[in-house]
């Protein structure tokens, strides 16, 4: 299926060009995350054990709901622009009347560094929605949840920047476990990573 297929089986609305400047330097503008790489993404990667999966700057909600529809687990959506989080809140109340009722999909407005991260979450999902200085901060909270609650972790990064992979890498203790190139794409940054924390 197609981008308009997608959406339209899922009975939303998250197609749209790059558009609008956050007001907070820090964050990136709003572009979806194509489905043909989420698609790409589970045929080599298996989540972990009692997934929530939790998007990070989840715009108009694609993600998680595309998530929950394949895996039927509950998904989290954070995004600190209000008409996009207005705009998710409406996409999952579509979705649901058409798909799924009384389906675990949360959108919180908030931005990134403020999302309390629950003893539950265990797949975060990055669309490079901001800079590495909130990035860092958002993993660091990453961190403080696992050392309150130890448990399997992944980070996933759509379109990683070379700060995100260098940050993660040699910064934290989480290991590289997938790599993930993009099919038809010539652009070496068309991959997908994912990162993992086991239990200790």
């Amino acid at each position: 299926m197609n981008e308009q297929q997608f959406d339209k089986y899922l009975n939303i609305n998250t197609i749209g060009e790059q558009y609008g400047f956050p007001k907070l330097a820090h964050y990136h503008r709003y572009e979806p995350t194509p489905y043909a790489g989420l698609e790409q993404l589970f045929e080599q990667y298996e989540l972990p054990m009692n997934p929530v999966f939790v998007d990070m700057g989840c715009g108009k909600g694609r993600v998680p709901i595309y998530i929950h529809d394949k895996f039927h687990i509950p998904t989290v959506g954070v995004e600190m622009d209000a008409g996009f989080h207005a705009e998710a809140e409406h996409n999952k109340t579509n979705y649901v009347q058409k798909k799924h009722k009384g389906a675990s999909i949360t959108f919180e407005h908030v931005i990134a560094e403020e999302y309390a991260i629950k003893s539950v979450d265990n797949v975060f999902f990055f669309f490079n929605p901001f800079s590495i200085k909130i990035f860092r901060t958002v993993v660091h909270n990453i961190w403080k949840s696992y050392e309150q609650s130890m448990r399997e972790i992944h980070i996933i990064l759509y379109y990683p920047s070379h700060d995100y992979l260098q940050f993660l890498e040699y910064g934290t203790p989480f290991e590289l476990a997938h790599e993930i190139y993009l099919r038809d794409e010539t652009n070496i940054n068309e991959r997908l990573c994912v990162f993992t924390l086991k239990k200790a």
